[in-house]
C-alpha cells in the first residue's frame, strides 16, 4: 500500500464554477451556498486532509468546517469573442495553488469543465483526479467528443447511483472500465423533532400528511402526483397533500386539475417557503410524494429521510440509491400514478412511528454528511492505491 494511503491523503478540492451574479465570497459563504464545504469537512474528519480550491471574482482566504478554503480570483475569466459570446480561460492562478499544494489526489466539483480537468493533468500529471458528478446531463452531438477529450485523464468519478454513470458510458464520454463510486453529493442538518409542534407551526394537517417540495414543471411531474393522489383518496378520505414550490411553469394546469372534487379541499398550493423554515414542513409531514422523471440527487428527498419522513417517490437511479432499493420509501414507475397510489394506501397503513424512527437510522448511517465523508475517504484511498 503507498504511503499516501497508510497516511492521510492530502486532498485538493477543486471547484471552477463561477458564481454567475459575481457575487462575493462572504456573501455567498453567507447564506447563497448554505452547504458550502461540510462534504470537504466530513471528509476530513473521515482522515482526509483536505484544501478547498474555488473559483472566484474576489481573492479571500476562509476556514470552513475546518478546511481550509482558498478562493481565487482570475485576472479575466473570459475570452471575449464576436456576437456577445464568451469563451473561459485557463484558470491559471488556481491550477498554480493547487499544484504548490503537491496533493495526493483531486477531487473535482463537477462534470461540465473537460478543458480544466485536462489543464489540471498538465499542471499536475502524476496525481489522479476523481470528478464528481452534479446532476450533469449526458452531452450530445459533438459535444461528446469534446467531454470525451476532457475526461479522459479521469481516474475516477462519482455519481450519486452508479447506475447514473450508464449514459455517459455508453455514449464514450466516459471510458469502459473507469472506477465509478457511489457518493451522495449532497446532505443536510435537518433532525425530527417534534411533528406534533411542527404541525402547530406549519398548519399542516391530514392523515397522512403528503409533502410536496419542489417545481411544478414537466421534470417534477406533479400531475402525475395528483393523479395519484386523486386515487388514495378512496382509501384515505383524510388524506392532505401540502405542495411547496418555486418555479412553476405548469401552475395553471395544476390549479385545473385540482377542481377535481376529489382534490379540491385536499391539495393546498403553499407556494415558495424559506429553507430556513422548510425544516419544520418536513417534520410535520408523514410522507414526502416525488413523481420526478430525473433527479441528480434529491436534496428534497434527503431532507425528509433526515427529518424523519419516508418519501413516496419513482423508481428512478438517485432515489433507488436514497431509499436503499425501497427499503426507507416507495418507489414507484415513473409516470404511473396508480402505482404511486398504491404506494400511498400502503406506506400510510404501516407503523409510523417505526417508519419515522427507520427513515432517520438510514439518513445518519448512508446519507449524513459523515456518511458522504467516509463514502470519500474509501474513494481517495481506491483511486490512490489503483496508480
Amino acid at each position: 500500500m503507498p504511503d499516501s494511503v497508510a497516511r492521510a491523503p492530502r486532498v485538493a478540492w477543486v471547484g471552477v464554477n463561477l458564481d454567475p451574479l459575481g457575487r462575493s465570497p462572504d456573501t455567498l459563504l453567507g447564506g447563497t451556498w448554505p452547504a458550502f464545504g461540510r462534504a470537504a469537512g466530513a471528509a476530513q474528519r473521515a482522515g482526509a486532509r483536505v484544501t478547498m480550491f474555488q473559483a472566484a471574482w474576489d481573492d479571500a482566504e476562509r476556514e470552513i468546517d475546518g478546511v481550509p478554503c482558498r478562493f481565487v480570483r482570475g485576472d479575466d475569466p473570459f475570452i471575449h469573442l464576436p456576437g456577445g459570446r464568451a469563451l473561459r480561460r485557463r484558470p491559471v492562478r488556481l491550477l498554480e495553488y493547487v499544484a504548490a499544494m503537491q496533493p495526493d489526489i483531486v477531487h473535482f466539483e463537477g462534470l461540465l469543465f473537460p478543458r480544466e480537468i485536462r489543464a489540471l493533468t498538465a499542471a499536475l500529471p502524476r496525481v489522479p483526479i476523481l470528478a464528481q458528478d452534479h446532476a450533469t446531463k449526458c452531452p450530445r452531438g459533438w459535444r461528446r467528443w469534446w467531454y470525451r477529450w476532457g475526461f479522459a485523464p479521469l481516474a475516477g468519478v462519482a455519481f450519486t447511483a452508479r447506475a447514473q454513470a450508464a449514459p455517459f458510458i455508453a455514449a464514450g464520454v466516459l471510458r469502459r472500465g473507469i472506477a465509478i463510486f457511489e457518493v451522495v453529493e449532497i446532505s443536510t442538518l435537518f433532525s425530527p423533532g417534534d411533528q406534533r409542534a411542527a404541525r402547530a407551526r406549519t398548519g399542516l394537517g391530514g392523515d397522512p400528511c403528503l409533502l410536496w417540495v419542489g417545481h411544478l414543471d414537466r421534470n417534477k411531474d406533479p400531475l402525475t402526483a395528483l393523479d395519484a393522489v386523486a386515487r388514495a383518496v378512496s382509501t384515505l378520505p383524510h388524506l392532505q397533500l401540502h405542495m411547496c414550490f418555486r418555479h412553476a411553469p405548469l401552475l395553471d394546469r395544476v390549479r385545473e386539475r385540482l377542481d377535481d372534487p376529489a382534490l379540491r379541499d385536499r391539495v393546498h398550493l403553499r407556494g415558495a417557503v424559506p429553507h430556513a423554515e422548510i425544516e419544520s414542513y418536513f417534520q410535520a409531514a408523514d410522507f414526502l410524494l416525488q413523481a420526478s422523471h430525473a433527479e441528480g440527487s434529491s436534496g428534497a428527498a434527503i431532507e425528509s429521510l433526515a427529518s424523519g419522513t419516508t418519501p413516496l417517490v419513482t423508481d428512478i437511479p438517485s432515489f433507488r440509491r436514497i431509499v436503499g432499493d425501497g427499503q426507507y420509501g416507495a418507489l414507484a414507475p415513473v409516470g404511473d400514478s396508480a402505482a404511486l397510489a398504491a404506494a400511498i394506501s400502503d406506506w400510510s397503513a404501516r407503523d409510523r412511528p417505526l417508519l419515522r424512527r427507520r427513515a432517520r437510522e438510514h439518513f445518519e448511517r448512508d446519507l449524513s454528511f459523515d456518511a458522504i465523508g467516509r463514502q470519500l475517504r474509501s474513494a481517495y484511498d481506491q483511486v490512490i492505491a489503483s496508480q
